[in-house]
């Protein structure tokens, strides 16, 4: 990547696939991000751009599962863009836009999944950020970038007016007016409006309006980032990992391969202090507020009195998250192992690990629940149950365990719906939709999942009361 760290070396070479120069003002607020920028930041500004951008993304992805409408998502986006990524100074958010993506496609450049979940997000914020532009605004992105669509002069709108409307009134829409803006395409660029006869053509071109323009532009911004992406992990692969990660190990390096796992959201690591669980509520707190990857786990140790280390920290650290203190871990897990080893020896060979997780052993670190993006990037092996079932689990066994959890057949079908299109968080905040009665605000944590459970159960049982009295 071709800007700078502080006084750190480049991290690639000139005419690298991340190299090159970018113009500080193209004259539009909206980039393409053809060309990574040649310039200088500090540390805390690399990181500190990167989590923000991060934020819009993480958002993006949470309003697109309630399904509004897209002038309501215009708002929404536009609204995170402005909270996360504002500038004390207005001329340094071009720099910070810029740096952004740039150091956030380092981090999901690397596997196929996340090169899958960052084009799906930033084509879905470019396309909300060009709506809301102007339509000087648009056209001038446009030419900057050669794209090939063009605004037809006032001329031709009067030559091709009647029949526009020709095509307007065959699609019962509003009939063009002077007001109109119509854009000339090459008809190879809209095939599906060609096949469904909802364009007009002339002359090797199709007659867009303005409202359908924004599919074109996001079209050419996808394929191009998609390509970037791919071209972005070879110059991982050649550079950073053989060069840069060494060079870098204690400043970029851990900053860059942490971001696709970083947890933006709440901290579970103290408990609520409020709650107080012990090891006799599980059951029932299993049965209406577990997340179903924690869920899955539970039940797993019940029937087998047994769970590897992915499944102990995956679930321990949950439990500890939503209450559990250290004596009632230690007297839960040494209850449930004790049917097949003893006492003793969970004494000796497990006993630890749970004061570990508390901070009680070791370095005495306090440690965090595992978030969702880090359970789902997980690689449980056979005869694990941890991971995430949306995302581990094969269909037919998925299909199976929802159907315990006393889902709908809708609810099922359009859970599965999102895990085949890989939106293994969204299927979550489904399933918690179905069995809830009401919406998520978005699904990060499964702790997150238990807090919104429980608030919401513990609504309706004030409203019962209320009733009653």
């Amino acid at each position: 990547m071709d800007f700078r760290v502080a006084t750190s070396k480049r991290l690639s070479g000139d005419g690298g696939p991340l190299g090159g120069s970018i113009v500080a003002d193209t004259g539009s607020r909206l980039s393409l991000y053809e060309t990574a920028p040649n310039v200088e930041v500090s540390l805390e500004e690399f990181e500190q751009f990167a989590l923000d951008r991060l934020r819009v993304l993480k958002g993006i992805e949470e309003v697109r599962a309630r399904r509004k409408r897209l002038e309501e998502l215009d708002t929404v986006v536009i609204d995170l863009w402005r909270k996360h990524m504002r500038t004390p100074n207005a001329a340094d958010l071009n720099k910070k836009d810029v740096v952004s993506h740039f150091v956030l496609r380092l981090a999901y450049c690397r596997t196929e999944e996340l090169r899958r979940w960052f084009l799906a997000m930033e084509s879905a914020l470019f396309r909300h950020r060009f709506r809301c532009e102007s339509s000087d605004s648009q056209r001038k992105l446009m030419d900057d970038y050669k794209l090939p669509f063009k605004a037809i002069s006032v001329a031709e709108f009067e030559v091709l007016k009647d029949k526009l409307g020709q095509v307007c009134r065959s699609l019962n829409q509003p009939l063009p007016t002077a007001d109109s803006a119509y854009y000339k395409v090459p008809f190879e660029e809209v095939p599906d409006l060609v096949a469904n006869r909802k364009i007009l053509l002339g002359g090797g071109h199709a007659f867009v309006p303005r409202e359908q323009l924004a599919l074109l532009v996001v079209g050419q911004f996808r394929t191009r980032l998609s390509k970037a992406l791919v071209l972005t992990n070879r110059f991982v692969i050649m550079k950073w990992t053989s060069v840069c990660a060494e060079d870098e190990k204690d400043r970029l390096a851990p900053i860059v391969e942490s971001l696709s796992t970083r947890y933006l959201g709440a901290d579970y690591t103290q408990p609520d202090s409020k709650r107080d669980i012990s090891s006799k509520d599980l059951d029932n707190l299993a049965k209406t507020s577990f997340p179903l990857c924690m869920h899955h786990l539970f039940k797993k140790l019940r029937e087998d009195h047994h769970l590897r280390h992915g499944g102990r920290q995956q679930l321990g650290l949950f439990l500890k998250g939503i209450g559990l203190k250290l004596e009632d871990a230690l007297a839960f897990w040494k209850n449930e192992f004790s049917h097949k080893i003893g006492p003793d020896k969970f004494d000796k060979e497990y006993a630890y690990n749970v004061r570990h997780n508390y901070g009680k052993e070791g370095k005495k670190t306090d440690y965090t629940p595992y978030s969702c993006v880090r359970i789902i990037m997980s690689t449980p092996g056979v005869g694990d149950h941890h991971g995430c079932p949306y995302r581990h689990f094969s269909e037919e066994n998925l299909r199976a365990t929802l159907g315990t959890l006393r889902l709908s057949t809708p609810a099922v079908a359009e859970v599965l719906e999102k895990v085949r299109s890989h939106h293994y968080q969204l299927a979550c905040a489904t399933a918690f939709e179905a069995i809830h009665g009401s919406p998520s605000e978005g699904i990060n944590h499964p702790n997150q999942y238990f807090d919104q459970s429980q608030k919401l159960l513990q609504s309706v049982k004030s409203s019962e009361v209320s009733a009653a009295n």
